[in-house]
């Protein structure tokens, strides 16, 4: 594939509108499936990264100042390029992910172009505030003050972005910052950045001009340090492990930087006796399927009314024997692999501590049969207890941990019993109960009878799954200052 970024020896980062050799050279981009090298991306040093930061800061005041409309319109055309290469770019995001064609193809690139049209869409930056009647203002005098409140930009934004979608995630972040006119250094994760810079030869080609969008990449913890560090950087978007945004919230605290952290979650599925069962395995069986359980919104945590708990468990269980896992490219499969060896071994020893802790293996918790490939068959633990480590750290693999529960009361205890708090699940037949129960959680998302989510509605978490809220118009707030306009009426 000849693309605008690569040479022979392999990608290149984009930095200030030019496709620059990395100094630190390049790494192997491995096929989590094949174990084969999908192509080559580029190790950028702490200078480079600073680079930048530094253009993107250079190229602010000219893209703020562009009209939002010409600004929405680099965003459609952007959009058109990647649809227009959809084919590729999920073979591609395949290969670096694991990710079914499926997936790759509707809820990585697809659901990116979704992402830009969206944000080609102009809103309004500014608003009336009602007027204000003043006794005495500080001139001595009373009288009526008008005001707006006018959105800002912030300023040069940090992506950090996460590996289990290589696609959708950095769209998400990307798009919003440059319609509301700030400018974007975008360090992708080190296992799958390769899409990240065919999604920069978009926005290159649709018209952003040099150093509006800027991509630096590396497996060194320097890379997205000086990333978040830079003194240009006002403001840093990750999506990532809660350990990593807490080391990034510090350092964005010491300079005051703002913040947007969509960080990990444990998701509890609540699931009463008079829920529709066949509903319930369905939205929890997607823990297993749905990038193999790498994603923080799954329901990784079954809370079930013990009326339901057996029937339940014996469901699940079915369910996910029959999963197909393997190959990603074959369109039969479900289930693909792990991003990397290591994090398989990691999800592998969560199993066998789960067992340690007294929890039911009743389906998976081996490797299926497979020469090659990071692959892990999707696992049920039942009979789980609400302080096994299984039942309250993020795994993020395809296991589930199923925990019985006796009331209400209890089972909304149980679920708020977590260090986390992104998105929670709720299935009953009695809907007023449903809403009843999740305006008690505390989380940032709750889904009744579904795992569906609706792309305008605010998306974040409570506790340590997050700080601020983006999506649909959420997102422009989250990547702008509110300023105050006031004057005599």
């Amino acid at each position: 594939m000849s693309e605008a970024g690569e040479a022979a020896e392999g990608q290149r980062l984009f930095v200030g509108g030019r496709w620059v050799v990395p100094d630190d050279g390049y790494y192997d981009v491995v096929d989590p499936a094949t174990e084969e090298t999908v192509g080559r991306a580029p190790e950028a040093s702490r200078e480079q990264v600073l680079a930048a930061c530094a253009a993107a800061r250079e190229a602010f005041d000219g893209w703020s100042r562009t009209p939002a409309g010409e600004r929405a319109a680099v965003l459609g055309r952007a959009a058109d390029l990647i649809r227009g290469r959809l084919g590729a770019y999920a073979d591609l995001a395949r290969a670096e992910t694991g990710a079914t064609t499926g997936t790759a193809r509707a809820m990585q690139v697809g659901v990116a172009v979704a992402r830009f049209r969206r944000y080609a869409t102009v809103e309004p930056a500014e608003w009336a505030i009602p007027p204000q009647i003043n006794e005495a203002g500080p001139m001595g005098r009373a009288g009526v003050m008008g005001a707006l409140a006018v959105r800002q930009p912030v300023g040069v934004v940090s992506c950090i972005t996460s590996y289990n979608n290589p696609w959708a995630n950095p769209a998400g972040k990307i798009a919003p910052a440059l319609a509301m006119g700030n400018t974007v250094v975008v360090k992708p994760a080190p296992q799958d950045p390769l899409s990240v810079y065919r999604m920069a030869e978009a926005l290159e080609a649709a018209g952003a001009p040099p150093g509006v969008v800027n991509v630096v990449s590396g497996r060194s913890t320097g890379v997205g340090e000086a990333a978040v560090a830079s003194p240009d950087v006002d403001m840093v978007s990750f999506t990532g492990s809660t350990a990593v945004g807490q080391r990034i919230a510090e350092v964005c605290g010491r300079d005051m930087k703002r913040q947007l952290m969509e960080l990990g979650g444990k998701g509890a599925a609540v699931v009463f006796d008079d829920a529709d069962v066949g509903s319930a395995v369905a939205g929890i069986g997607t823990t297993f399927s749905f990038y193999s359980g790498q994603i923080c919104t799954a329901p990784t945590r079954v809370l079930v009314q013990r009326g339901l708990y057996v029937r339940l468990v014996d469901q699940l269980a079915a369910y996910a024997r029959r999963l197909k896992v393997g190959d990603p490219a074959a369109p039969d499969t479900v289930v693909g692999p792990l991003i990397t060896a290591e994090h398989r071994a990691r999800v592998e020893s969560y199993v066998e501590l789960g067992r340690k802790e007294g929890a039911v293996v009743v389906a998976g918790g081996e490797r299926p049969p497979s020469e090659r490939g990071f692959f892990v068959s999707p696992t049920l633990l039942a009979d789980c207890t609400n302080d096994m480590r299984v039942a309250r750290e993020e795994i993020f693999g395809p296991v589930v941990s199923v925990v019985p529960f006796d009331d209400e009361e209890e089972g909304i205890a149980l679920a708020n019993d977590s260090d986390y708090g992104l998105v929670d699940y709720v299935w009953s037949g009695d809907v007023a109960r449903a809403f009843r129960v999740a305006r008690r959680l505390r989380a940032g998302g709750v889904g009744i009878n579904t795992v569906g989510r609706n792309m305008e509605a605010p998306f974040g978490g409570f506790k340590k799954s997050g700080v601020g809220r983006d999506v649909g118009s959420y997102a422009l707030h989250a990547y702008s200052e509110v300023q105050a306009v006031v004057w005599p009426g």
